[in-house]
């Protein structure tokens, strides 16, 4: 039995040095969760093909062959129709409460309608008898129904890794019966929290009148399970990299370089992150204690993202404007108290910091679960956890302090009470949180989504 997996991203991406092509895994959850299993069971694995487009199949991974990655070139009008255009202007800021910034445009939708067409009949084009198909994410909501109307046998999973939003926030969408639709074309669709879950069924019974029981939505001819599935981390390959030499050699470098105490901030550069509002509070905590000057740093780094959407471009704006004028009012010769830091980090380097760090600031306003705050607790030593309580991982973090992002003087308050925790404590709560990380990581996600869907039907 083969596994076909379907997301908008490859998992390796083409990258040249010179006159040669090298495949280069790419860095996230889905791919260190899926590679392993394809390796092991064989399958293929559908995706954009970003770059390269004149390569449409490629044996993975290098030099092993053990599965297949069929890339499916896109065109830059659908490129920018399709992904920045409807799943990123519509479908993220919906889901994620931000309906200021959503923007439904027929075009949009016209373009999401045809790509997903494109992937669904890859699918068929591939599939054999007996093989399971996983879906990925808000980008191919519409691939389970197509999918299903053609292989009526076939068992299909999807899994939405962002927030399922309320039905009141849902129904804005002018789709909403089409994404629903399309969605519930699988046999199991999982969510990261139960509260996602509870959400999903809601939808089903407001939009299309499908009662729910429990775990599944009934429809007319046939039932789907919707399962609240928090995706874990490598917990084991995160500890075992911070006790390498290199990374403690690079986290007492960054110590000595940041040369006090430091806070650390990890983000993909997104609106839901929070960003500015914890830049504020940083500098807010600094206004009222004047001891924290030259004593206290904020590193905060912030990857790159989507800047071909304009409000991603006017974030880093107000991103600039706010650590300019944080470090204008409190810097002073030989401290400056933040350092903003604007690229990616690779695996090793990020260790290190989370490693090095004093307390860790993971403050979204909203997230669909929050994979830094896990990686942070697995490696950090002696180190605080500030968390969201507004992340999907934080029911599954309570040691972690929780902070309601919006209320300005509360998360002040967390900032003091992270940097005065005694060091017991901070051990005890850490000792916690590895541990549920290693009974409940990647593998495990990984195969609990996959036995409920070799279960269905």
């Amino acid at each position: 039995m083969g596994l076909i997996v379907l997301s908008n991203r490859e998992p390796y991406s083409p990258v040249r040095e010179g006159n040669e092509l090298h495949w280069k895994a790419a860095v996230g959850g889905l791919t260190a969760a899926l590679d392993p299993v394809l390796r092991e069971r064989g399958g293929i694995w559908i995706a954009w093909g970003d770059g390269e487009s004149e390569i449409r199949s490629v044996e993975l991974p290098p030099g092993e062959g053990r599965y297949r990655l069929e890339r499916l070139p896109l065109r830059e009008s659908e490129l920018q129709d399709y992904y920045y255009g409807f799943s990123n202007r519509a479908l993220w800021p919906m889901s994620h409460y931000f309906l200021n910034r959503v923007r439904y445009l027929e075009r949009y939708w016209r373009a999401y309608q045809r790509v997903n067409k494109r992937f669904a009949e890859a699918v068929v084009r591939v599939y054999r008898p007996g093989d399971l198909i996983w879906i990925h994410d808000y980008q191919l909501c519409l691939v389970p129904r197509l999918v299903r109307e053609a292989l009526p046998e076939a068992r299909i999973g999807f899994f939405w890794h962002i927030p399922w939003p309320s039905s009141e926030v849902f129904r804005t969408l002018p789709w909403d019966r089409e994404i629903l639709e399309g969605i519930l074309g699988a046999d199991v669709v999982g969510v990261h929290t139960p509260e996602y879950a509870r959400h999903f069924r809601s939808c089903c019974r407001v939009v299309l009148g499908y009662d729910n029981d429990g775990r599944v939505v009934q429809m007319p001819q046939r039932e789907v399970r919707v399962e609240a599935l928090p995706i874990g981390i490598e917990a084991q390959s995160f500890a075992e990299l911070s006790q390498t030499p290199e990374v403690r050699q690079a986290a007492e470098e960054l110590r000595r370089q940041v040369g006090t105490r430091f806070i650390l901030g990890v983000d993909r550069l997104d609106y839901t992150k929070g960003i500015p509002e914890r830049l504020e509070a940083f500098g807010e905590y600094l206004g009222r204690h004047p001891e924290a000057h030259g004593q206290l740093t904020l590193v905060q780094i912030a990857v790159p993202s989507r800047e071909q959407v304009d409000a991603y471009r006017q974030l880093r704006e107000q991103l600039e404007r706010l650590v300019g004028r944080i470090n204008g009012a409190y810097g002073q010769a030989g401290w400056t108290p933040v350092h903003y830091i604007t690229r990616g980090l690779g695996r090793l380097e990020l260790v290190a910091y989370y490693l090095a760090a004093d307390v860790m600031l993971v403050t979204p306003l909203r997230d669909g679960l929050n994979l830094v705050a896990k990686e942070f607790a697995a490696v950090s030593e002696e180190g605080v956890l500030i968390l969201s309580e507004f992340a999907g991982a934080a029911a599954e973090m309570p040691e972690a302090l929780s902070v309601n992002p919006y209320d300005h003087d509360g998360l002040v308050r967390a900032i003091g009470q992270a940097l005065s925790m005694p060091l017991a404590e901070r051990r005890q709560r850490l000792e916690c949180l590895k541990a549920r990380l290693h009974r409940s990581d990647l593998a495990t996600w990984t195969k609990a989504f996959l036995h409920v869907l070799e279960e269905a039907r």
